[in-house]
């Protein structure tokens, strides 16, 4: 039932969306592996990225009721999650931010659907968690109640504290996070692959330092 977050994984490196070598974080710290979701940036890309967070939402069965997606990252993986889910028959609306407030012509910080009942957050990432937090306040401000956040990748990696940014987001909102592929994904990923052999030691090596057990 889970084979597609080996996909994606798979997929995010054909892609090159995923890379390994050196790569410092916001923390400082050198990562043996990068994730920029900006690089899904054609139309097939985007399509498969889209069907990818539909499974990802329909196999977590968590009830919602739309999709929110936070300008500017969010736009495009709200509207294309809302197309895949459609495909797979479940059509919800969806919605998203301007960075500013318009005042003139339909007026208002939201575009699309307007927001109400259980909403889902759709996002790439989430490193401080401003973008989710900023998500929160706009869609309770609305009257509406954010009912969970969808992330491509989960790095389970220590943020300021002992938690992962993740499980700073869950403990500090009580929401849940659905991650399509997680750290545990992309080791179990190197694990079959023969000719990457020294990416898995130093991504092992990597998580053995920084890494959060979520068990």
């Amino acid at each position: 039932m889970f084979n597609f977050r080996q996909d994606f994984i798979r997929f995010a490196v054909q892609q090159k969306v995923l890379c390994f070598g050196e790569f410092q974080t916001k923390a400082g710290r050198l990562s043996p592996y990068f994730f920029n979701a900006g690089l899904f940036n054609d139309g097939a890309s985007l399509r498969n990225l889209s069907q990818f967070y539909a499974q990802a939402i329909l196999a977590s069965e968590l009830p919602f009721d739309m999709l929110f997606g936070p300008a500017y990252k969010g736009i495009p993986l709200a509207a294309g999650a809302a197309i895949a889910l459609a495909e797979q028959g479940r059509n919800v609306p969806y919605c998203y931010n301007r960075k500013e407030a318009k005042d003139h012509g339909e007026g208002g910080t939201t575009v699309g659907a307007k927001l109400q009942g259980r909403v889902l957050i759709i996002d790439d990432v989430i490193s401080a968690g401003t973008s989710v937090r900023e998500s929160i306040t706009l869609i309770r401000a609305a009257g509406a109640e954010p009912c969970g956040v969808v992330i491509a990748l989960d790095r389970m990696e220590r943020g300021q504290g002992t938690l992962s940014a993740v499980q700073e987001v869950e403990q500090l909102y009580q929401l849940p996070v659905i991650a399509i592929a997680t750290l545990s994904d992309l080791l179990n990923y190197l694990q079959g692959e023969e000719q990457m052999q020294e990416n898995l030691q130093a991504t092992q090596s990597y998580r053995n330092q920084y890494g959060v057990s979520y068990e």
